[in-house]
């Protein structure tokens, strides 16, 4: 009787084997609720997200341009590498450096910032000498308020006196060109990066945490031309502004891209500083 029992059950087993070819889904296993689950979430966040930025309407951008800088001295053993640090809010954009620009260092380099923080009215600009060996140095700075007139639709374009070791507003001058306008935002902004403070005390206002985006959002702009100075029109404003230092006269005319009233209005501006 036991041994009848053990060959029915042998039978069993025999009945439960698979033969010939085994199937494609041999050994897969099936999806389980959560796996299921977590992929219809996914799914479904990332045409939110994509029908977020399709929807999304155009904001107001400050479009800034650091073009050129005039400065009284140049620090240092060497010829100055000056670039440009921008602070507004917790914003923070800086130039490209010009090599040996010393006291004549020109950018153009222009930012394009969306969605003013608000409350922030002021924009904060330091020129610094970057060092090879030894940490960057600040050499002048001014605080800036945004022009309104610009939510106008003008554009400002204006030179500012710089203060630093030689005193208030006797630095020098800084061109900078300000517009307003609303575009649609990009459809990746990237992460926030920190960045740390100087280790500089000539500020005079009030220090705040300092955030950048990464420089690869920003879209490269081609250096323009270089400009055809006249010497005619050099030896003109030579004679019109006679105390200004002829290098200094050179300097302003090149900013002004060889634009004779604008230098001029230019060279009053440091005259009058």
């Amino acid at each position: 009787m036991a041994s009848t029992e053990g060959g029915d059950r042998c039978d069993d087993r025999r009945k439960q084997v698979m033969l010939g070819n085994l199937p494609n889904d041999f050994l897969r296993l099936a999806a389980t609720n959560p796996q299921s689950q977590e992929e219809a979430d996914h799914a479904a966040a990332m045409h939110l997200q994509q029908q977020m930025i399709a929807q999304s309407q155009n904001v107001g951008m400050l479009q800034m341009t650091i073009v050129s800088a005039v400065l009284k001295k140049n620090y240092g053993m060497t010829r100055m590498d000056p670039y440009v640090r921008v602070r507004l809010g917790h914003y923070v954009y800086e130039t490209q450096t010009d090599v040996n620009g010393a006291k004549n260092p020109r950018w153009n380099k222009t930012f394009n910032i969306y969605q003013l923080p608000k409350g922030v009215n002021t924009i904060h600009l330091e020129v610094f000498d970057e060092r090879t060996l030894t940490d960057d140095e600040v050499v002048a700075w001014v605080s800036l308020p945004i022009p309104e007139v610009i939510f106008q639709g003008e554009t400002v374009d204006e030179w500012y006196n710089l203060s630093g070791k030689l005193g208030e507003g006797q630095e020098g001058t800084i061109n900078v060109v300000m517009s307003y306008t609303t575009a649609p935002l990009p459809r990746t902004l990237g992460p926030v990066m920190v960045m740390p403070h100087g280790g500089y005390s000539y500020q005079t206002y009030a220090q705040v945490p300092v955030y950048t985006v990464p420089q690869q959002q920003q879209t490269p702009v081609p250096p323009p031309p270089e400009p055809v100075i006249q010497e005619e029109d050099l030896k003109q404003l030579g004679e019109m502004f006679p105390t200004v230092e002829k290098e200094v006269v050179r300097s302003v005319l090149e900013a002004s891209r060889g634009n004779k009233e604008t230098a001029i209005n230019s060279l009053l501006q440091i005259q009058d500083s």
